[in-house]
């Protein structure tokens, strides 16, 4: 495999390529261009430690899965901390995603605590280290297959594989897809049951679903993204329904903007957009009435709109099944945003109270610090690749991998802190630059938008051109890579005299309000082409039988020459096929003919040994010309098996005089 291949590759303690259909199926849904490899059996530790590893070579997703109770053997805590030792020294630039598996039955109180440690270990010890990310699957009733087991080590059922690769693969969505950073909230049978307009504020009624509904946005708005009030009413009418139920977990505060108003949805949408200096790509429109959404989605298309279930009580397992809600990570800055748009708001107070431009950035008290990258800022610094699109020359996104795998000499990496009078804004800018020959080559130069149109911009090539000079190179080059997105940074290069300067000119940059925009346009983006079905996902794919019901919904189409004849050659016929996912299977069609393998193989014979209670060796698929013939052949000898060894030992316990007696009373019957 070239070092750049970009698989979504797969080690784990247990025989697990029984998830790959699944995980499969999902990478079909989202649209993830991922071929998915495995390692070689039980090599975990090898994956994460050997430098040529799958694992290392991998530019995709690498996923480990442990199933504690194969480290018994090997002391089941000591291997857990080598497992922490080898995730440490990981320095591969695939994200690792580490789900743990549950335990064989038995070997619960033993691996409970191991699983508690690993847990904490990765979630503190390890938060300040790039691309390890845990995936819990959803529970499943009995997903232990012991017999399968036992016959090849595939110790899951397949609806426990399905809920497994579908922990996985939301985790890898989290990971690809740009996160969404507002909810738009309708008020009336949204936030409330009721219409406040009409049955009065003190009318409506926080019923469970939408108290469960006003909680998941609360945790919404903790992990950093912006709630706002989009809702056509009488605006104080919804101002004294917040008032006339403290009981609500959402308060007026929490909603960074609102409008409440009788004017379009799509149309509000839009304004807010541009009051919080946001893209409307970066929307999420939640609204129990599906008119409201659809037309929105018209008037607005870059926006996503979520219309919440007819039946309210399916609301919480709704959003719990809605992926866009998700975050691979969560930084400082996120859990501080609610704050500095509040702090946005009192800029905006400020610049409108001041005379000119100038008197406001004076008044403003800007420090810009501009420092090389620390570990702990990782995240953050990957975060800021994904999500800025208007100030980002090069549009290059990066995970947090790649981004712990610059060092000098070869590349390095500056991050721009800014904070004025009125507060922090947080990490808001990177450079990524190498230096060779006579030039200093900038290959990611991006600026949160919450800091344009204040020159820190302007200090950031200023600062590359007092580096280069420092090191006696002659130019600053700044290749700009034109995206939908990205005119704000040709402005700004064009406003400095392009992207092409000696490091004189580059570090004589300085920021005069004539030269930059008071304010960005906000350019919008189309609707992405790559989107999931977020809707489909959280009704009709949230749990694992449905999944797995539609990975078999359309099986391959077969005309079996030979059908079978008899009830257990039917039964096996149609075990066969679901196994198979064809239409139909002949009596005499060989097993691996139709796309069998040996996984299959021992998934088949553990659902014989449930429904028919006996135990047939993998001898048999490959002893021979694997049919469903042989199999009920196989199953028709052992059913009588029982009956035909008590006869044996019965006439082993008889003298000769007996058995010849017992002989001459059988010819004597027939």
């Amino acid at each position: 495999m070239p070092p750049d291949d970009r698989a979504i590759a797969i080690s784990a303690t247990f025989t697990a390529e029984a998830i790959e259909a699944a995980l499969a199926f999902w990478a079909g849904e989202l649209a993830l261009p991922h071929e998915i490899r495995f390692a070689a059996y039980n090599q975990l530790f090898q994956e994460l430690l050997a430098p040529a590893s799958l694992f290392a070579r991998n530019r995709g997703f690498n996923v480990a899965l442990v199933r504690l109770d194969d480290w018994l053997a090997a002391g089941v805590d000591e291997s857990a901390r080598r497992f922490i030792d080898a995730v440490k020294q990981f320095t591969a630039a695939a994200p690792l995603i580490v789900a743990l598996c549950p335990p064989s039955p038995g070997h619960e109180a033993a691996c409970e605590p191991v699983a508690r440690f690993i847990r904490e270990a990765l979630a503190t010890n390890l938060a300040d280290l790039p691309a390890v990310y845990l995936a819990d699957p959803e529970p499943v009733a009995n997903p232990h297959d012991p017999y399968a087991g036992e016959l090849g080590h595939l110790p899951y059922t397949p609806l426990f594989f399905v809920a497994l690769a579908t922990a996985i693969a939301r985790k890898i969505h989290a990971l690809s897809h740009p996160p969404y950073k507002v909810i738009a909230l309708d008020c009336d049978d949204t936030l409330w049951r009721g219409i406040c307009g009409e049955d009065g504020p003190q009318g409506v009624a926080l019923d469970p679903p939408r108290r469960a509904l006003q909680e998941f946005m609360a945790a919404r708005r903790r992990e950093g993204m912006l709630l706002a009030l989009s809702s056509k009413n009488n605006e104080e009418d919804v101002l004294e329904t917040f008032r006339a139920h403290p009981e609500m977990p959402l308060r007026l505060e929490d909603f960074a903007a609102r409008r409440v108003n009788w004017e379009s949805k799509g149309s509000n949408l839009a304004s807010l957009a541009a009051e919080l200096d946001l893209a409307l790509d970066s929307f999420i429109l939640v609204d129990d009435n599906p008119k409201e959404c659809t037309e929105a989605q018209t008037e607005a298309p870059a926006i996503l709109s979520l219309p919440l279930p007819a039946q309210a009580r399916e609301i919480p397992e709704f959003l719990r099944h809605v992926w866009a809600f998700d975050r691979a990570r969560v930084t400082h800055e996120d859990r501080s945003r609610h704050e500095q748009y509040a702090q946005r708001a009192q800029r905006v107070q400020a610049a409108q109270s001041a005379s000119s431009l100038e008197e406001f950035l004076e008044s403003l008290q800007l420090e810009v610090r501009i420092e090389p990258m620390a570990p702990p800022q990782i995240p953050r610094v990957a975060q800021l690749t994904i999500r800025t699109n208007q100030m980002n020359v090069s549009s290059v996104r990066r995970t947090e991998g790649e981004i712990a795998e610059i060092r000098a000499p070869n590349s390095e990496c500056l991050t721009v802190h800014v904070s004025d009078r009125f507060g922090d804004y947080g990490l808001t800018g990177v450079v990524i630059f190498r230096c060779a020959a006579d030039t200093l080559t900038v290959d990611t130069f991006l600026l949160s938008c919450r800091a344009l149109g204040r020159g820190v911009e302007h200090r950031m090539v200023a600062h590359l051109g007092e580096i280069a000079q420092q090191r006696s190179l002659a130019r600053v080059e700044i290749p700009f890579v034109p995206s939908p997105r990205n005119r704000p940074a040709a402005l700004f290069l064009e406003s400095i005299g392009g992207g092409s300067l000696t490091a004189h000119q580059a570090a004589a940059v300085r920021y005069t309000p004539s030269q930059g925009l008071r304010h960005l346009p906000q350019i919008d983006a189309p609707t992405p082409a790559s989107r999931p079905n977020y809707v489909k996902i959280a009704t009709e794919l949230r749990s694992p039988e449905s999944i797995l019901a539609r990975i078999h919904s359309e099986p391959r189409r077969m005309q079996p020459s030979h059908p079978p004849r008899t009830p257990l050659e039917r039964d096996l016929a149609e075990l066969w096929a679901a196994l198979l996912n064809v239409s139909a299977v002949g009596l005499y069609d060989n097993f691996f003919d139709l796309g069998g393998h040996s996984l299959l193989a021992v998934q088949l014979l553990s659902r014989v040994r449930q429904i028919h209670e006996v135990d047939l060796s993998l001898e048999l698929v490959y002893s021979g010309d694997f049919t469903v013939y042989a199999l009920a052949q196989a199953i028709e000898t052992k059913d009588i098996e029982p009956e035909y060894n008590s006869l044996l030992r019965e006439i082993e316990d008889l003298s000769d005089e007996e058995a010849r007696a017992l002989l001459e009373e059988e010819r004597d019957e027939q």
